[in-house]
């Protein structure tokens, strides 16, 4: 029985796409279709019933969902392809950084420009709430953009949270928000990874690669 990984194109489940190829990990792609309510349904709902991705089974049987816990345990399970630094206190500083993005960034930013009607039903409280969340996000990059002055990555080389900050980051390229310098240049060199370029090609992003490419 081999690894399952369920997901959904352009989500926070691409930055553990991209961790999954860049361990080698071999899996099933399952898409789930998030934008019709595919994750709600029952036979989805039998394998995480949190409903959301991404949800990784394992060959047990074992289904393991939220982006941390899998980004951690792929780091943990591929010790050799160093997702994590060797010093507890590097290793901290990683999963302080992942959860910000998840939590953060994603979890109270991105969610009240994406998914506003969830926060009022009352719809003249949309672009207030939208303004919140642009709020939250844009001061959650300008802390990455420190934390990154005078580095490639987050840690002294690539690393699980730098998987996180990518997907913050492509949503911030896909919907126009700009990204201050350090951060803009961790995009762009993200982009610039196999593993990464193979993810947005299977996942229909082939057009960001070209421009990213394009002199």
């Amino acid at each position: 029985m081999s690894k399952r990984f369920y997901m959904t194109p352009g989500s926070c489940s691409t930055g553990i796409h991209i961790l999954l190829e860049e361990c080698s990990v071999v899996f099933e792609a399952h898409i789930v279709d998030l934008f019709h309510g595919a994750n709600f349904k029952a036979d989805y709902l039998a394998i995480n019933p949190k409903g959301t991705v991404p949800a990784l089974a394992l060959d047990d049987g074992t289904v393991m969902t939220e982006f941390s816990a899998i980004a951690w345990w792929l780091a943990r399970t591929y010790p050799r392809r160093k997702l994590l630094p060797e010093v507890l206190a590097d290793e901290v500083r990683v999963l302080e950084w992942m959860s910000y993005a998840c939590n953060t960034i994603h979890g109270q930013g991105f969610t009240r420009i994406f998914t506003t009607e969830r926060y009022s039903a009352n719809s003249s409280e949309h672009e207030s709430i939208k303004a919140q969340g642009r709020q939250i996000v844009d001061k959650g990059f300008l802390l990455f953009d420190r934390a990154l002055a005078g580095r490639d990555y987050l840690a002294d080389q690539f690393s699980i949270a730098d998987a996180a900050l990518f997907y913050v980051e492509f949503w911030a390229e896909h919907i126009g928000i700009p990204l201050p310098a350090h951060c803009a240049a961790h995009f762009r060199r993200m982009l610039t990874r196999p593993a990464v370029r193979q993810v947005l090609a299977e996942e229909g992003y082939g057009a960001m690669l070209r421009r990213a490419d394009s002199p």
